[in-house]
């Protein structure tokens, strides 16, 4: 017995040695980000054993190779040369040279370009949003591809998945995608009903033993409807009954969602062909999902897709180069707010040059772990003359980004290391003053309705709180 210990010791010593081995090496050649670097390495060398293995799951980015392969055996779309004045309008003035600069920075961020003559119609709580989306399905003649978070076979859901249903029976080619956590929310899953009434439905990256285990933190949180490749709805919301406020659910959910039609719709469309070939292994081309598509509105937009592949870490280069153009006015409404140290400075710094920075976030998040951390994040923005408001219930789950009144981001990236790194993402950057103004009504009434956060407020909280926050703040790099 004592030399059947003592052979398990070395076994377990070895093994110990060359896992630490080979988790400091990935980490030191492979990752990108220093502060996470410097987490992952600190809890190798302090826990040799259990690290390497917690690293094997939650450190390493399997898909941004297998995102690479894909864009090779199939296509790169909308790398056209970037034009020098995406805007329909000449530079003239120094606003409207510096739209056109940021618009030229986007279009170089993302691998789809400016589309003119979009139109975007906000949709507010799901009383406005399931209707129309609903209404859309119904109307169906050729094709309709949906992508959700969470979509709950029941309330709202069982209105989604019987039209879904009809619209299959009736001839229009249908795909489904839910990621697989989103299928969890209710009883049975979404994707068996749906499959079993004949719907062509996938979960995106599905519970497969190991690989779950590897990829259980990477989870495709875009939402994407596109109705005959020519009417989209994209946003925020997910399809589950919390959003129907009127019919008061258990967990009411604020939220905000669009209609969206005329040539960007090509690049929204796009996004889910590229989700579904990667779940389903089947290529969506031709008329039916890519229809000839006119101008429909006043609005210039492009397509911002990020996730943990090809397209890492675009959306916060997004954020950035938004707020750097900024030149009067930030206005940021999120559920979950913990950007990035980079996006923070850069708030910081518009704060010093004049611009003037909102932040509504909620006061009861549904998540309390990362409320708690995002206090800590406060004082260096406060210090600045950044203005921080908390919502009053019911949860907010509205993402709102308007710089200067005539820049919109929309779509489903909340401010979080989860979504700027971590998820697969869908926005929609969009110049339109029409557009932004309605968006910032909705803003300041959001606003009006919360309590300012001051430095005072939070020196004046009580003692185990400030711990528990700081202790919260500890794990931001994983929330």
């Amino acid at each position: 017995m004592f030399a059947l210990i003592i052979h398990w010791g070395w076994l377990v010593a070895a093994f110990s040695i060359l896992g630490g081995i080979a988790a400091l090496s990935h980490i030191l050649l492979r990752h990108r980000d220093y502060r996470s670097a410097a987490f992952w390495a600190a809890l190798v060398v302090l826990s040799p054993v259990l690290a390497p293995l917690l690293y094997l799951f939650f450190g390493i980015n399997i898909l941004r190779r297998r995102g690479r392969q894909y864009r090779r055996e199939h296509h790169e779309p909308w790398h056209d040369p970037v034009p020098t004045n995406p805007l329909p309008f000449p530079p003239e003035s120094d606003d409207a040279r510096d739209h056109q600069q940021l618009a030229v920075t986007l279009d170089k961020i993302s691998r789809f370009c400016f589309t003119n003559g979009n139109s975007v119609t906000p949709l507010i709580n799901g009383e406005e949003a399931m209707p129309r989306m609903l209404e859309a399905i119904r109307g169906a003649k050729e094709s309709i591809s949906l992508a959700s978070y969470i979509f709950e076979a029941l309330g709202i859901g069982t209105q989604f998945t019987a039209e879904l249903t009809a619209a299959t029976k009736r001839g229009v080619e249908v795909r489904v995608m839910v990621d697989d956590a989103g299928t969890r929310y209710s009883w049975p899953p979404v994707i068996e009903a749906l499959q079993q009434m004949g719907v062509k439905a996938r979960r995106f990256m599905p519970n497969r033993f190991l690989l779950h285990l590897i990829t259980m933190n990477l989870h495709n949180h875009r939402k994407i409807m596109v109705v005959d490749g020519s009417t989209a709805f994209t946003g925020g919301m997910n399809i589950r009954q919390g959003n129907m406020l009127l019919q008061n659910p258990d967990h009411p959910v604020q939220d905000l969602h669009f209609e969206i039609t005329g040539p960007i719709v090509a690049q929204i469309q796009r996004v889910f062909a590229e989700d579904w070939a990667f779940c389903a292994g089947e290529t969506l081309e031709g008329s039916k999902w890519f229809p000839h598509l006119d101008e429909d509105g006043t609005a210039s937009a492009l397509g911002i897709v990020d996730g943990p592949d090809e397209d890492m870490e675009v959306m916060p280069a997004a954020f950035f180069a938004a707020i750097n153009a900024a030149k009067h006015e930030i206005l940021i409404a999120t559920p979950y707010f913990l950007p990035t140290p980079v996006l923070i400075a850069a708030l910081r710094l518009a704060a010093i040059r004049g611009v003037k920075v909102r932040i509504v976030t909620p006061a009861q998040n549904n998540i309390p772990f990362v409320s708690w951390a995002s206090q800590t994040l406060y004082p260096q923005l406060l210090q600045t003359g950044c203005r921080i408001f908390e919502s009053p219930p019911p949860f907010d789950h509205t993402k709102i980004f308007l710089i200067d009144g005539v820049w919109s981001f929309i779509g489903s990236t909340n401010w979080d290391p989860r979504s700027l790194r971590l998820n697969f993402e869908f926005n929609v950057g969009i110049y339109d003053r029409p557009l932004t103004t309605r968006l910032r009504e909705l803003f300041q009434h959001k606003r009006s309705q919360s309590r300012e956060v001051t430095r005072e407020s939070l020196e004046a909280a009580p003692m185990l709180h400030q711990l528990r926050n700081g202790f919260a703040r500890l794990f931001i790099p994983l929330l």
